[in-house]
């Protein structure tokens, strides 16, 4: 697992946003799995930038979702696929026709997992996953003590996600659905490249135990140190509790340019 510490969250959106156009210069039609909230924002608007600008092609690029609402339809406001529509899709000029979603409207909810982990080894899998991570260390939907093998499922949300998330339904915690599907730990960790982005000291105990901290269920993203290629980014206020974090600084200082993240 490499660490790479930034200054701030522009900075850390402007390298994942590099990483991003690198490998679609590499591979015009490559899967990028992205994610909500507003910690990815940083990397969206960097990468709208260098499209606006010339400097990436996104005509070939294909999105994948990484959770959604169980029962919101697709075109209510505050569907992940509506906002993802509107922060990743549109600002990039991405058809809908290039986006991998699971249905959240399914009459066989189960059935309608299995069918999105289908979906993405049909189109060839995802080829950078984007993740933040929750204060508990969750990855997508996958609270602690979920298994590390798991697959696309569907989640209950705790009353507290809920309350955190009434803030995005007019305040009113009762419009908030009570279950999400989510890729599982085991779908996300056969991604190519995983990315955590981490912001903020209220991340700075989950990032030390996702990187220094044993490979556990409690904390979810602590899988991470099982895949070949994963890159955990955090500012300043992210790392301040990684014992390691001189070194982390050191090697990626002193790693060749060409090799990226």
């Amino acid at each position: 697992m490499e660490v790479v510490i930034v200054p701030d969250a522009a900075a850390g959106g402007e390298l994942i946003a590099e990483a991003m156009a690198g490998l679609l210069r590499r591979k015009p039609d490559a899967l990028l799995g992205v994610a909500t909230g507003s910690t990815p924002l940083p990397v969206y608007q960097a990468l709208a930038l260098k499209w606006r600008s010339g400097a990436v092609d996104t005509s070939g690029a294909r999105i994948a979702q990484l959770d959604e609402y169980v029962g919101l339809p697709a075109d209510h406001p505050e569907s992940y696929r509506s906002v993802l529509r509107r922060e990743v899709l549109e600002p990039l000029g991405i058809a809908m026709e290039a986006f991998l979603g699971p249905d959240g409207t399914a009459e066989d909810v189960q059935a309608a997992c299995e069918a999105y982990d289908r979906a993405l080894t049909e189109a060839g899998g995802v080829d950078l996953q984007l993740l933040g991570i929750g204060t508990d260390g969750h990855i997508g939907f996958n609270e602690p003590c979920s298994s590390l093998a798991s697959r696309t499922r569907i989640k209950t949300l705790t009353e507290q996600t809920r309350i955190d998330n009434a803030r995005f339904f007019d305040g009113d915690i009762e419009q908030v659905p009570h279950h999400v599907i989510t890729q599982g730990i085991g779908t996300i960790l056969e991604a190519r490249h995983l990315v955590l982005l981490a912001t903020g000291e209220g991340k700075a105990d989950a990032v030390a135990a996702t990187v220094e901290g044993p490979v556990a269920a409690v904390c979810p993203a602590s899988a991470l140190q099982l895949h070949p290629h994963a890159t955990v980014v955090v500012d300043e206020a992210a790392a301040s509790k990684l014992k390691l974090a001189d070194y982390f600084r050191h090697t990626y200082a002193n790693k060749p340019d060409w090799q990226g993240i």
